[in-house]
């Protein structure tokens, strides 16, 4: 759009006929026609002057005024200098956010799969524990590994027989082994007790995997979004960033 081309527009919305606007600008009528039609450009004094009798902000009336027309033409007006130099200042602002908030994304992506990875947050190593049965309030930790010592003490010394070494074990192994297992993805050392009512159960740790959290799982997805998001971004800046380029090589 030329400057008369934006003139005629504005006029032609406010219903003002063009002796009732040159009237108001304080010009001939013959000139304003000449405005219109782009056979004459405004002075700085002139377009400051159109402006206020339109009762408009010099960059509402610039604004959709093709930039090449703006560059030539009317560079001398201060206003468009200004309103030019603005265009520019937003645009880098804008690349500026554009490429901070890719940036971050990017940074914060790769440090949630990295954090996923490394277990940070939650661990990736899945401990697993076994109890052999309940201890009674007045027996040892060790009640059940120190049963089977004892009985093959005895053997040793022969004071009972084999027979009666298997039988005594397969009774008690009967009577109180009963097997818990436990798993954690924390890490509760290599033993750890639980109540059992007025008793108590010993776990001992039997093994630990690598298996990946769920809350891990979440986390590299997320963090996996977060780094194609910013990838995304940067790819989407520097296209509008070329196709400006373009343009303004276009209006030049």
């Amino acid at each position: 759009m030329n400057f008369g081309e934006k003139l005629k527009h504005i006029r032609t919305e406010k219903n003002l006929t063009q002796p009732q606007l040159a009237a108001a600008i304080g010009i001939e009528q013959s000139y304003l026609s000449k405005l219109e039609n782009d056979k004459s450009q405004p002075s700085a004094d002139m377009f400051s002057t159109i402006v206020k009798a339109l009762e408009m902000a010099p960059a509402d009336f610039l604004n959709g005024i093709d930039s090449k027309v703006l560059q030539t033409s009317l560079r001398h007006i201060p206003e468009v200098s200004h309103f030019l130099n603005g265009n520019t200042a937003r645009r880098v602002h804008d690349a500026k956010k554009w490429l901070f908030g890719a940036a971050s994304a990017c940074a914060l992506g790769f440090a949630l799969m990295l954090a996923a990875n490394d277990g940070i947050f939650s661990s990736n190593n899945q401990y697993k524990y076994i109890s052999k049965g309940v201890i009674l309030p007045d027996e040892s930790d060790n009640v059940f590994d120190q049963f089977k010592e004892v009985l093959n003490l005895k053997l040793a010394a022969a004071t009972i027989s084999s027979a009666e070494h298997a039988r005594m074990l397969a009774e008690f192994e009967a009577a109180r082994v009963r097997l818990a297992t436990a798993e954690f993805w924390g890490d509760r050392g290599s033993v750890f007790f639980e109540a059992a009512g007025k008793a108590r159960r010993k776990f001992e740790l039997a093994g630990v995997r690598y298996v990946r959290s769920p809350v891990n799982k979440v986390l590299q997805y997320l963090g996996a979004l977060f780094a194609f998001c910013g990838v995304l971004a940067f790819l989407v800046e520097w296209r509008l960033r070329r196709a400006n380029a373009v343009i303004s090589k276009g209006d030049a």
